[in-house]
């Protein structure tokens, strides 16, 4: 069985997009590309060796597939294993692959990620991909989310939790926090949402 983990850059008002870079997703006139630059340091870096030193595939959304496509292949020496990893692409229209070892999910995306779950290898990591998040948090199908929780909001742009989101519970499984405010916190799946009164 395999374990799908989202890895994302989140602002504290729920805001994942373009975390890279200014030209990274300006959908809908964004303009903060870029935000999570600042707060980069040693720290960070040591936290995102740590959760991709370990075996992973991807599974993308089409747009931050054309991204990492456009960069990786050609950055080897930067490379945190996104070159080596089966790219599994969801998308209903057809592609065109041009990344090594890229291979497109078709027609039934939850079907194909399901069965993709069901198989043996090394976990499915996502990044970026915010309408991909969206249908797998709908569909109940992320183990773990491995979030980077940065001190600013942004008002405007693409959520992590948006509509769609099924209620569900989570276990906080590790936390840490960086000399310049970025909360990582890593969560795992533990089932239904439990209310009372006090």
């Amino acid at each position: 069985m395999r374990k799908v983990t989202v890895l994302s850059f989140v602002t504290m008002d729920g805001v994942i997009q373009a975390p890279g870079g200014p030209e990274e997703d300006v959908t809908g006139g964004f303009k903060y590309g870029g935000w999570t630059a600042p707060y980069f340091d040693e720290f960070m870096n040591k936290i995102m060796a740590e959760q991709m030193g370990r075996p992973f595939d991807l599974l993308l959304g089409r747009k931050t597939y054309d991204i990492f496509a456009s960069y990786w292949p050609y950055h080897q020496e930067e490379d945190m294993g996104f070159n080596q990893a089966t790219k599994y692409v969801a998308s209903k229209h057809p592609l065109q692959l041009t990344w090594e070892r890229s291979v497109q999910l078709h027609d039934d995306v939850v079907k194909a990620i399901t069965d993709l779950k069901a198989q043996k290898g090394p976990e499915l990591q996502v990044h970026g991909s915010s309408d991909l998040i969206q249908t797998l948090l709908k569909h109940n199908l992320i183990d773990e989310l491995w979030l980077k929780i940065f001190p600013l909001t942004l008002g405007p742009g693409k959520r992590l939790f948006a509509e769609g989101t099924v209620p569900a519970a989570f276990r906080l499984i590790d936390s840490k926090v960086s000399p310049k405010g970025v909360i990582v916190a890593s969560y795992q799946r533990a089932g239904e949402v439990e209310t009372g009164s006090f």
